[in-house]
């Protein structure tokens, strides 16, 4: 039975492999998140990508349930994907220039179950 030995071989070898990838995160591309309330506030948040890039962000905070998040108007120049209870963003790499989406985000934080619009401006970097 020489294939057993093999075989584990490989798998100890693939384990490694996978072990030593790095994983990536979306670079820290909103700085400063204003906490919206879910009272019916609007919030604005300042997105800062390089072209091509894309940016990963959740919007739930620890005290609160996010149950939907909807796309009032999206952005002109990038992509955007909503991911559970945050957003994807992906920046153009042949459009160069600012970008704006809108999010409408319907959940429940400690005070009780509400909205809040969400204004991302986006910069390139």
């Amino acid at each position: 039975m020489p294939q057993k030995p093999l075989l584990l071989l490989a798998a100890c070898i693939a384990a490694s492999a996978a072990l030593v990838m790095a994983a990536h995160a979306s670079p820290l591309c909103i700085k400063e998140r204003t906490p919206f309330e879910l009272s019916g506030d609007t919030v604005t948040w300042t997105l800062t990508i390089q072209p091509g890039s894309d940016c990963i962000q959740g919007l739930r905070w620890s005290y609160m349930q996010i149950f939907k998040v909807s796309v009032v108007s999206g952005p002109s120049r990038g992509q955007l994907t909503v991911v559970g209870s945050g957003f994807r963003y992906l920046a153009a790499a042949d459009k160069q220039g600012p970008d704006k989406f809108t999010l409408l985000i319907s959940g429940k934080n400690l005070h009780g179950a509400g909205t809040s619009t969400l204004e991302v401006e986006v910069n390139p970097q």
